[in-house]
């Protein structure tokens, strides 16, 4: 009955483990699905404003003109130095203490385009053309930090592409050089290893030394035979010499001894 209650404890903390693995991947599925459906909205909604401002900066005069146009180029001035901010400081760390700066001027471009859009919809336009040229030096001074950054962010990246570049370049040069350089380095190779062959051969008394090995030995049997033919014979000595005993190899048979009786 013990066995049996385990199995079945086991069981279920397995299938409360799976419930629970199954609802987190269900709620963690739904989280992501709900901001993309928040990013897409978002993206559409700031599709549809930004055409809005360009056609009342386009087709219309005075001040509703002027403040669309305004919230146009910091719109686009702070969303470029947004995205080439945040693509580099993957790349180049050096930039986060750019992108912490920009973080700090998007809070005044929010605030002046919150300000922007509520005075689209004021009624009194004379006191909106009289704040013009203060909501106009304002802009100039967000969207002028904004390229400033911006456009750092992009030189700097370029000049560490051209060095990159260039060392490459360099690199690729000295390599190419050496592989055209192939004749000198090839003959001092042959050279060396034949030197080293011919000392090794001489060393070993190989082909090189046996020729002259040989015609020694030819030279010296007609001396030696001419030797034993002026020699007089000697008279103790029994006209026939028993052979000499041939050399013995290891897989010979021993000799049988002669009987001497």
């Amino acid at each position: 009955m013990e066995v049996g209650a385990l199995i079945i404890i086991f069981a279920l903390v397995v299938l409360f483990a799976f419930l629970g693995l199954g609802a987190w991947a269900t709620v963690k599925a739904v989280g992501a699905a709900k901001r993309g459906v928040d990013r897409t909205i978002t993206q559409a909604r700031r599709t549809v404003e930004d055409t809005t401002l360009k056609a009342r900066s386009i087709g219309q005069t005075g001040v509703s003109g002027s403040l669309a146009q305004l919230r146009l180029d910091l719109r686009n001035s702070m969303r470029a130095t947004q995205a080439a901010l945040y693509q580099g400081v993957r790349s180049d760390g050096s930039l986060a203490e750019s992108v912490a700066l920009f973080e700090r001027l998007s809070r005044h471009g929010h605030e002046l385009d919150d300000e922007l859009k509520r005075l689209e919809q004021e009624p009194d336009r004379k006191r909106i053309a009289e704040r013009l040229p203060e909501l106009r030096e304002r802009t100039l001074k967000i969207t002028k930090s904004a390229d400033s950054l911006r456009w750092a962010a992009r030189d700097r990246a370029r000049r560490f592409a051209d060095d990159e570049l260039a060392l490459l370049s360099e690199q690729i040069e000295v390599e190419s050089d050496a592989l055209r350089d192939w004749s000198r380095e090839s003959v001092d190779d042959l050279a060396a290893a034949a030197a080293a062959w011919d000392a090794r051969q001489e060393a070993a008394g190989g082909p090189g030394a046996a020729p002259d090995a040989g015609r020694g030995a030819g030279q010296a049997q007609p001396s030696q035979r001419a030797g034993e033919a002026a020699r007089p014979a000697d008279p103790g000595r029994p006209a026939l010499d028993p052979a000499a005993p041939a050399a013995a190899y290891p897989w010979q048979k021993a000799p049988r001894p002669e009987a001497t009786t």
